[in-house]
């Protein structure tokens, strides 16, 4: 609903005086626009751009650069970029830091960007680490998570946290959980639920002593759908299925608890899903065919009114408690 329609509203029911609406009016049609989370699109795809770029001219004169030109190139950027984010950034907090420099947090993005592909050159041309890929992993994992919280980066983290699941062979990009992740193998579901746990913990410890508590978020996230989705293979193809079944539910249980003390709609959402999906199963595994055939159809459309009341109660869900 547009503010003039507001306004005009309150002023036909007499709430709102004609002056207040019109100083309302055109306070609102001259206040200054927003445009920060444009600039920040534009600089996260000019980096994309660039670094993309680069990776295209150095595969087509490769011949003609030579490798140590390229990997001087390389690490003269990486350099560059690290030593501009330690030159401008802020004094270590355990509290969430407002940066004042802007370009900081993406001269950060783009070192440690540039810095995988420095690491991957040197590996696929001259085998640095040899037949230990492990390690070639594990590095860079390290590198993201000191700078993580050395310089406050949400985003760094994420990139420290999807390393980790990498060194342990998973996939933990919230798009490629499923595809990226070979969960026919009974030992990469079971990795993936403990890793998603421990995730997890991490996140709690943070959130309840409140070192670096914003972190939270991005761990439980990440975390959490890696576990929940672990868990639900595990109840559908598994062997142990009240195991995986209690899994899911301890995990329904948290996210809701965690939505409404942070007031998080996603937590909810994951929450609900994955306990509807989970109980779902779970009662049509159970039941005999005869009752399937007779309560399928109700089922469906209790939980479909359930779903629809839900929506509409949500904000009241979220900030019922504290």
């Amino acid at each position: 609903m547009k503010v003039e329609t507001i306004l005009a509203d309150l002023r036909d029911k007499g709430i709102l005086p004609a002056e207040q609406a019109s100083l309302i009016e055109i306070y609102e049609s001259k206040k200054p626009f927003s445009v920060h989370w444009e600039l920040r699109s534009v600089l996260y795809l000019g980096m994309l751009l660039f670094t993309s770029g680069l990776g295209v001219i150095i595969y087509q004169n490769i011949d003609t650069i030579g490798h140590q030109v390229i990997i001087g190139l390389i690490a003269l950027l990486t350099a560059g970029c690290f030593a501009y984010a330690f030159r401008t950034r802020q004094a270590f907090s355990w509290n969430e830091i407002e940066s004042l420099n802007k370009l900081n947090d993406y001269a950060l993005l783009l070192g440690c960007t540039s810095f995988l592909i420095l690491e991957g050159y040197l590996q696929f041309q001259y085998h640095v680490f040899g037949t230990k890929y492990g390690l070639a992993v594990f590095v860079p994992t390290v590198v993201f998570f000191f700078c993580a919280y050395v310089f406050d980066h949400r985003g760094v983290l994420s990139m420290a946290i999807t390393g980790l699941a990498s060194w342990l062979g998973l996939t933990i990009a919230p798009l490629s959980l499923l595809s990226g992740n070979d969960f026919a193998d009974s030992r990469i579901v079971m990795t993936a639920i403990v890793l998603g746990v421990a995730l997890i913990a991490v996140g709690w410890i943070t959130f309840r002593k409140d070192f670096k508590g914003h972190f939270s978020f991005t761990y439980f996230f990440l975390g959490g759908n890696l576990s929940a989705i672990a868990s639900m293979v595990g109840l559908f193809n598994e062997r142990w299925k009240i195991f995986y079944f209690v899994s899911v539910a301890a995990l329904s249980t948290f996210f809701i608890y965690y939505s409404r003390q942070k007031h998080a709609l996603v937590f909810l959402l994951m929450g609900v899903i994955y306990g509807y999906i989970a109980v779902s199963y779970a009662a049509f595994k159970i039941l005999p065919d005869e009752t399937l055939s007779l309560l399928g159809i109700p089922y469906f459309m209790l939980t479909s009114i359930g779903v629809i009341l839900f929506l509409l109660n949500v904000k009241k869900i979220l900030g019922s408690t504290k």
